[in-house]
């Protein structure tokens, strides 16, 4: 049997056996009776027999067995009524609205018989010991000029201080001026606690009181003291109103100075009033005195609070649509300029709301909503200082090494893309963070509570997974990307070959579709999605699209064996179908060329019979030139190769793979004999070889007189006429020149 156990026996022993002793432990007086009070000496017999008894394991068990009959029978129902209560919306809305009314209402109450009794107290009808308020004004007047005295020239002093300290910090590092605030923080706190302790000093050797005691009104100001300055002096270390240099927030002079005054006066105004003013009038006077001096100072500050509100409404109106504008107007920036539009009225109700509860309920309801204040502006301040962060990051855009953009040209520009959009998404999750955050402060819901059960468990572990998972995608794309823009650069490594450069942008766009989808259904796996249905329905889709789009699905097959077969490259020259031109870039369903005039062709592959590709291994310049009939054809030769050898002196001779392949008379025209050779170069070379063979074939053709026949008339006149016949191009008209006119 445990101790409480024992306890609880020996208590309901005590009831039974003394009713008289019970009666006055649950009503809290004495009981009398008819026949006077209880014999004293028939008490302590009736303690003996239950020590006796309890000592007994017999007598203890019957004693017990007797109480649990006399134990009240408790009906199911009503236990249950009472253990569970209404707790529905509207019921709880009622009774905070009883409470709201009833506290102030007894606010109220309260003021009313305050300044009554303040009226009384000042008209005589209540009598107060002279004597003792002498004293205290005494005390209180002396420590008041002493301790405000000090301090003001304490003050003075630390004001020179701070001022030079500020002076040597301006235009020096972040480190510096960390250091400066510092001590100018420390210098203003020892000036604090310098005061306090001399008010300290004068209030324990002089006034009313004996030397070495202190009355306890002196005590109540000196603590109210250090306090309320100390939150003071943390303010203006925020602010710094007086050393701009000093200041880490980008306010304004006028801006600090303003929201310093403000804040210190309401600091100020509550922190003596409920510290000091309040506890001193509810011991001299009255407890209404009391809690009338608390309400008239929360009804001030509240009111100074709408005031400050209503004059910088446009202010802070202009400044988070200015933010708004600077964003574009995004998701962030239309928030911000909303909320810009009706912050005012939004702090205002805050405000009352804080009064009302603080009428309410001061002792729990007040400490909460500050508490929740200040956690929600914390979390605010934090989310708006990472936010910030990372804005400031993705503007100032990222900066590579030169060696490293010269290796991976186009990683920067995908960096650029992918980045800005991660921190968006982290943006948006801080801010998700800060409202769940302001909820956790005001009970609206418990995260913490949620996030540690095994389902919030769950459900955070697979958002995070499924996160992973997709910057894990993000990363490994961004990496293979690299590397096949690394193995394409030219200038770093081995030079790819055509081949090369196909294979891997195939590689790339082939592996970026499959990272999507497989990237897409392990992360819906991870949240909870079943993918089989998925899976199966792809499959079912493909299968449609399969019989819907047979063109399609003859492109990527017909592309598919292109590829085997090798027979273009990105790069290449080919002739694919009608049309003539660069591949500029080859996939599984199509192939895209762009001809001479720069037009380009997209060619799908279903539509292609024939490829014809001009470099492949090696290519000829194929020159076919026209000489007269009575051209003798030795000298002709010697001519082209001559022409040859000049060609073989300029830049064009690391293009040229073999000697010229002089093949002679190969067709005799209407007007010319034709004359071929060849000239073999590297793929892609023939035609700016073949261009400066020509000229060097015009050249040397000119030099030794060999003429290359072009079509012309002959006139003949007629019969004794006695002209001459001429020769001599057509003018004025076109005729046909396929052939000449010779009689």
């Amino acid at each position: 049997m445990s101790r409480m156990l024992l306890i609880r026996i020996l208590f309901l022993s005590l009831l039974l056996v003394f009713p008289a002793t019970a009666q006055d432990i649950l009503t809290g007086g004495s009981t009398t009776s008819a026949e006077g009070s209880a014999d004293p000496g028939a008490s302590s017999a009736a303690v003996d027999d239950l020590i006796r008894i309890l000592q007994d394991d017999t007598a203890r068990a019957a004693l017990i067995e007797r109480l649990q009959q006399a134990a009240p029978e408790t009906d199911g129902a009503q236990a249950q009524e009472a253990a569970a209560p209404d707790m529905s919306i509207a019921r709880q809305l009622a009774e905070y609205t009883q409470s709201v009314a009833e506290g102030a209402a007894t606010s109220v109450r309260s003021i009313g018989t305050a300044l009554s009794n303040l009226q009384a107290l000042f008209s005589g009808s209540i009598s107060a010991d002279s004597t003792a308020l002498r004293g205290f004004a005494v005390n209180i007047g002396l420590l008041l000029l002493a301790l405000f005295g000090s301090f003001f020239v304490l003050r003075l002093i630390t004001n020179g201080l701070g001022h030079g300290i500020a002076a040597r910090a301006t235009e020096r590092g972040i480190l510096a001026r960390l250091a400066a605030l510092v001590g100018v923080g420390m210098i203003d706190a020892a000036s604090i606690f310098l005061a306090w302790g001399l008010g300290y000093v004068l209030a324990l050797n002089f006034g009313t009181t004996s030397r070495g005691t202190m009355g306890i009104n002196q005590s109540l100001l000196l603590n109210a003291f250090v306090v309320v300055e100390m939150i003071k002096l943390m303010v203006r270390l925020v602010l710094m109103p007086r050393f701009p240099a000093l200041r880490f927030l980008p306010l304004a002079d006028t801006n600090a100075a303003y929201w310093s005054f403000w804040s210190a006066r309401i600091i100020s105004l509550l922190g003596y009033a409920f510290m000091f003013v309040a506890p001193m009038l509810s011991g001299l006077v009255s407890r209404p005195a009391g809690g009338a001096v608390q309400v008239l100072a929360m009804a001030t500050a509240v009111t100074i609070g709408v005031i400050i509100t209503l004059q910088n409404k446009d202010d802070v109106r202009d400044w988070l649509t200015e933010i708004s504008a600077k964003r574009d107007n995004d998701g962030l920036g239309r928030l911000l300029a909303t909320i810009g539009r009706q912050w005012h009225v939004l702090v205002i109700a805050y405000l009352l709301a804080l009064l009302v509860v603080w009428f309410a309920n001061p002792e729990t309801a007040l400490p909460f909503m500050l508490s929740a204040t200040v956690q929600s502006a914390l979390a605010i301040l934090v989310g708006s200082l990472i936010v910030g962060f990372i804005t400031r990051f993705v503007s100032a855009g990222l900066s590579l090494p030169d060696d490293v953009r010269q290796r991976l040209p186009l990683l920067e520009a995908r960096l650029k893309s992918f980045v800005p959009a991660v921190m968006r998404v982290v943006r948006w999750v801080v801010i998700a963070g800060v409202v769940v955050a302001i909820g956790q402060a005001w009970a609206l819901f418990d995260f913490a509570a949620w996030i540690g059960s095994e389902e919030g468990v769950a459900v955070a572990g697979s958002v995070v997974s499924a996160a992973l998972i997709i910057l894990a995608a993000i990363v490994l794309y961004v990496v293979v990307a690299s590397w096949v823009e690394f193995r394409l650069n030219a200038n770093f490594g081995k030079v790819p070959t055509s081949r090369e450069k196909t294979l891997l942008n195939l590689f790339k766009n082939a592996f970026t579709i499959a990272l999507v989808v497989f990237g897409s259904m392990l992360a819906l796996a991870q949240i909870g999605v079943n993918i089989a249905p998925l899976l199966a329905g792809a499959g079912v889709v493909g299968l449609a699209i399969g019989f819907g789009a047979q063109k399609l699905v003859q492109d990527i097959i017909t592309g598919i064996f292109i590829q085997f077969e090798n027979i273009m490259n990105e790069g290449d020259v080919v002739a694919v179908g009608s049309w003539t031109g660069v591949v500029e870039k080859l996939t599984i369903r199509s192939v895209t060329i762009r001809d001479l005039s720069g037009t380009v062709h997209l060619i799908p592959f279903s539509s292609v019979d024939q490829v014809s590709n001009m470099m492949r291994g090696f290519s000829y310049h194929v020159a076919e030139i026209g000489v007269a009939y009575d051209s003798d054809i030795d000298v002709v030769k010697a001519a082209m190769q001559e022409a040859f050898e000049r060609l073989m002196e300029t830049e064009h001779k690391e293009d040229i793979l073999d000697e010229l392949d002089m093949q002679g008379v190969t067709a005799f025209g209407d007007s010319a004999i034709t004359m071929r050779a060849r000239i073999k170069t590297l793929p892609g070379k023939q035609w700016g070889v073949g261009r400066r063979y020509n000229e060097f074939v015009k050249l040397v053709f000119a030099e030794k007189g060999i003429e290359i026949p072009y079509p012309h008339v002959t006139y003949v006149p007629a019969a004794g006429s006695g002209g001459a016949s001429k020769s001599s191009p057509p003018a004025g008209r076109v005729e046909d020149q396929s052939e000449d006119s010779t009689d």
